[in-house]
C-alpha cells in the first residue's frame, strides 16, 4: 500500500443472540467485503471475555482485525451499515458495539486499551466504563441500543495493539445462508480421523470418552464447525481431513482460547470475589457429596481455615469420578470460576494424597486368621488358638487415584480453559478419559 494509506483496527462485539448470527461470522464477512478496497494486515483476533458474565449472549466473544485503507470514513460507514443490518438487534440481550482505532492513535491508546483488554477477560466491567474510555481516548465508535458490545470491541482492539499474550488458533467454517437453522452435516468419522492425526497440536475437536463432536455447535448460528490448535498449520491440516457439507466461507482467527487468561491467583479464600476465576490451593475438608441432578460438591479449606464449596457439575461427566475419589486431607490446587459462592471446577492438580485406612479385627499371631470380637469392650479372641488382643488393627488402603492434573472432558470445557494437551511435558500431567 502507498504512503497515503492508513492502518485502522476495527473491534466488534455482541452482534449475536441465542437464536442466530455469530460475531465471528460477521467479522469474516466484513473482512471479505472490505478486501475489495482495503488490505488486511496480521491475523484477525477472536477474544473470549470473562466467562462468568451473566448477560453474555453465547460464547462472550469479540473480534478485531486490522486494515490499511485510503478512505477510513468509507470503511467506517460500511462496517456500521452491515452491523445495523445483520446483528440480532431484535433480541433484548443483543447490544452491539464497534470501535475504530486509527494508526495515528495507536501509540497514545495502546497502554490503556491493553489494560482494558486484560480487565475484560479477568474482571467485571460496566458499560459506562467502556463509554468513558472510548470518549477519553477520542476513538470513533458506535454503540447500538445500550452499547454493551463496546466492552468487547475495546478489549479486542486492546488485544490487537498489545500482541504479546499467549495465544492459539481456531479455524472456523461457516454454512451457506440457506442452511442456517437446519441440521448440520459433518461426517463424525472424519472428525475422529482428523483428531487422531493432529492431536495434541489440535484439541477439543471430539470428546472420545463421551463420544461427542465438540467442534460442531448445536445452536442455529452460521458456524458449521471450528477446529482449535496451536498453529495455523495444525488447524489447517485437520480441516483438510474433515468431510462436511459445502461451506460459504472460512476464517482462521488468532485467539486467547485455551490459555487460562481468565484466571487470577488467589492466596486465600478471602481474596475471592463473585464472577471471577481463580487458581486456589487448599486442603479437602469433606468428601464430595453428590446432590440431585448429579452435581458433586466438596468443601475446600485454605491455610487460615476459611472454606469454599467446590463443584463438579453434571455436564463434567466422568470428571466427577475423580472428584468423588478425593478425601479429607488431600492437598490440591483448583482452577475455576466463582458463581453463587461456589467454585465451578475446570481442572485440579492433586499435590498430595492423604492416607486412607480402616480398622479390622486383628490377625492371630499364631494361626494368621482374623480374631472375633470377644464382646462389648472385651477386645478380640481367636477361637482356635485362644490368643487375644485388646485393639483393632489399622490397615492402610490403596487410593484409587494418583497425584497430578485432572481436567473436565472436552464436552464441558470453557473456551478460555487451558487443556492439559497444551501443558508442557515437564508438568507430568495425567490425561484421564482421553
Amino acid at each position: 500500500m502507498s504512503s497515503d494509506h492508513i492502518k485502522m483496527v476495527i473491534g466488534i462485539d455482541d452482534t449475536d443472540s441465542r437464536e442466530g448470527m455469530c460475531t465471528t461470522y460477521l467479522g469474516a464477512l466484513l473482512m471479505d467485503e472490505l478486501s475489495s478496497f482495503c488490505k488486511h494486515t496480521g491475523d484477525p483476533l477472536l477474544i473470549r471475555l470473562n466467562p462468568t458474565i451473566p448477560y453474555k449472549t453465547r460464547g462472550n466473544a469479540s473480534v478485531a482485525f486490522c486494515v490499511e485503507c485510503r478512505e477510513p470514513d468509507e470503511v467506517i460507514d460500511h462496517v456500521v451499515s452491515r452491523i445495523s443490518s445483520l446483528a440480532e438487534l431484535d433480541c433484548e440481550n443483543t447490544n452491539p458495539g464497534v470501535v475504530f482505532v486509527l494508526e495515528t492513535d495507536f501509540t497514545e491508546t495502546k497502554t490503556e486499551l491493553g489494560d482494558f483488554f486484560r480487565s475484560a477477560v479477568k474482571d467485571v466491567i460496566v458499560i459506562d466504563e467502556a463509554k468513558a474510555l472510548a470518549g477519553k481516548l477520542g476513538l470513533t465508535f458506535r454503540a447500538f441500543k445500550n452499547g454493551r458490545g463496546l466492552i468487547g470491541a475495546l478489549a479486542a482492539c486492546g488485544a490487537m495493539l498489545n500482541p504479546g499474550w499467549d495465544h492459539s488458533y481456531e479455524y472456523l467454517t461457516y454454512r451457506k445462508k440457506e442452511l442456517w437453522g437446519t441440521p448440520r452435516f459433518v461426517d463424525s468419522n472424519s472428525l475422529y480421523e482428523a483428531d487422531e492425526s493432529t492431536y495434541p497440536e489440535t484439541w477439543d475437536s471430539v470428546d472420545r470418552a463421551n463420544r461427542v463432536a465438540v467442534c460442531v455447535p448445536r445452536s442455529p448460528d452460521p458456524v458449521l464447525y471450528g477446529i482449535r490448535g496451536n498453529s495455523r498449520q495444525a488447524v489447517s491440516k485437520a480441516v483438510e481431513l474433515i468431510r462436511s457439507e459445502d461451506t460459504e466461507r472460512s476464517c482462521i482467527y488468532k485467539t486467547n482460547q485455551g490459555t487460562d487468561m481468565h484466571l487470577l491467583r488467589a492466596t486465600c479464600i478471602d481474596d475471592i470475589c463473585e464472577m471471577h476465576s481463580y487458581i486456589l490451593e487448599g486442603t479437602v475438608e469433606t468428601a464430595a457429596n453428590t446432590i440431585k441432578g448429579g452435581h458433586s460438591i466438596f468443601v475446600l479449606s485454605d491455610d487460615s481455615g476459611k472454606t469454599i464449596d467446590c463443584a463438579a457439575f453434571e455436564p463434567t461427566k466422568n470428571f466427577r469420578d475423580v472428584i468423588r475419589r478425593l478425601i479429607p486431607g488431600d492437598r490440591i490446587v483448583v482452577y475455576g470460576s466463582v458463581m453463587d459462592v461456589t467454585l465451578n471446577i475446570e481442572k485440579i492438580n492433586i499435590l498430595s494424597l492423604a492416607q486412607m485406612s480402616e480398622k479390622r479385627n486383628p490377625e492371630c499371631p499364631s494361626c494368621g486368621k482374623r480374631m472375633k470380637s470377644a464382646g462389648a469392650e472385651q477386645g478380640y479372641r481367636c477361637k482356635k488358638c485362644g490368643t487375644s488382643a485388646q485393639d483393632p488393627e489399622t490397615v492402610s488402603l490403596e487410593r484409587n487415584i494418583e497425584k497430578g492434573f485432572y481436567e473436565v472432558p472436552p464436552c464441558a470445557r470453557r473456551h478460555l480453559a487451558k487443556p492439559l494437551a497444551r501443558f508442557k511435558v515437564s508438568d507430568a500431567v495425567l490425561f484421564p478419559g482421553r
